[in-house]
């Protein structure tokens, strides 16, 4: 054991959520491999695996770090009952800043593949496979493609330095996308991790129950309690909200989106204020705002969803409840027009922004926090 080596921090993480209900639910003879770059030196590595929102035991057949073993109470193998997460035992393994590691899973009988969520990014990104390939150094480009669900793995924690901390990421599909990457990236060296807890289509204060529109997650009461479990973490970034104010259309254009799913404002602060900032300050988190992105032009926009935006911003910029707010809309709307994306800042959906939008927000957190 290195001497300096004396603490555990998440060096990766992801949230888990109920995955995008297709025809097949099932993996059966399959390999996932996840390259996950390290942040900073380490001695050792923990992993977290979870079947949070599965309704049937997985079993992970093989875990690989690399080329070694990754065991639960000394065996290999692990099995994962129905929303619970699991721990692995420490893998002693010396790992370096800007290293990239590659944990791979063997899933050997039928398993239900409900516990994940899609996320992207230059550093977010995996692969499956036909066959068993978990030990293998590479996987056959013949049998193998690139995905971006990633399923099961959770978090990674390494053993090491106590000058080293991470910061939580929260939201939904923006922080399920680009910045918190670039964040990562540009931290890179500073003893800094960023861990990503963000699930696309998810609202602070309610959640789907059916399967046209379960994989846009869990409401912030369930997911905050879960996700929060971050070795090491000293700060959280709350980007969440915009789905409250854009989901609802009426049950006469849409049956799982009815009007009575609209919040006030004050409602939306509340949640806020209940379901994370409170919670989290009990943690000993120092908890920054992310104000929401610009929204004209995207399919549901009236006049009134943009009101209650910037009264929300409003009041995330100026709350006291917060340690400081990280003002992403400032960073990525047009000047003559903050109602909308800069131009070359819109992916194209006018929600969504693009990666050079994605890197301005990763440069406003930044520059904000440290």
């Amino acid at each position: 054991m290195t001497d300096n080596h004396n603490k555990w921090v998440a060096c990766w993480g992801n949230a888990t959520s109920i995955t995008d209900r297709r025809e097949a639910r099932y993996a059966k003879d399959l390999t996932l491999r996840y390259p996950i770059q390290m942040p900073f030196d380490g001695s050792q590595l923990r992993f977290r695996f979870s079947n949070l929102t599965g309704t049937e035991p997985v079993t992970l057949t093989k875990v690989f770090v690399n080329h070694t073993p990754i065991t639960f109470g000394g065996e290999m193998g692990v099995r994962l009952m129905p929303g619970t997460e699991t721990q692995s035992d420490s893998v002693i393994l010396n790992v370096k800043s800007g290293e990239t590691i590659a944990v791979s899973i063997y899933l050997a009988d039928y398993t239900q593949m409900n516990s994940g969520t899609l996320i992207t990014g230059p550093l977010s990104h995996g692969y499956f496979a036909y066959g068993d390939y978990a030990e293998s150094d590479e996987l056959p480009l013949d049998l193998s493609r690139r995905t971006n669900w990633f399923y099961f793995l959770n978090t990674i924690d390494v053993f090491t330095s106590d000058r080293c901390r991470a910061v939580v990421c929260y939201g939904d599909s923006i922080t399920a996308q680009s910045w918190p990457d670039y964040m990562a990236q540009k931290l890179l060296g500073s003893e800094i991790a960023v861990i990503r807890r963000a699930v696309s289509g998810t609202r602070i204060l309610r959640q789907y129950d059916c399967i046209t529109y379960q994989a846009y997650g869990l409401k912030g009461a369930t997911r905050f309690p879960v996700e929060m479990r971050v070795s090491g973490a000293t700060d959280v970034i709350i980007q969440h909200g915009i789905n409250d104010i854009i989901h609802p259309v009426g049950t006469d254009i849409n049956p799982f989106r009815p009007w009575s799913d609209l919040p006030t404002v004050e409602e939306m602060i509340r949640g806020v204020e209940d379901i994370y900032v409170k919670p989290a300050k009990a943690m000993g988190l120092r908890v920054w705002s992310g104000t929401l992105l610009p929204i004209e032009g995207w399919r549901t926009y009236n006049e009134k969803r943009e009101q209650m935006r910037q009264q929300f911003n409003e009041w995330l910029r100026t709350s006291s409840v917060f340690y400081g707010c990280i003002d992403f809309d400032a960073s990525v709307r047009d000047r003559l027009n903050p109602k909308a994306f800069a131009t070359g800042f819109d992916s194209g959906d006018h929600l969504h922004p693009s990666e050079q939008a994605y890197e301005a927000m990763a440069d406003a957190a930044i520059a904000k926090m440290f």
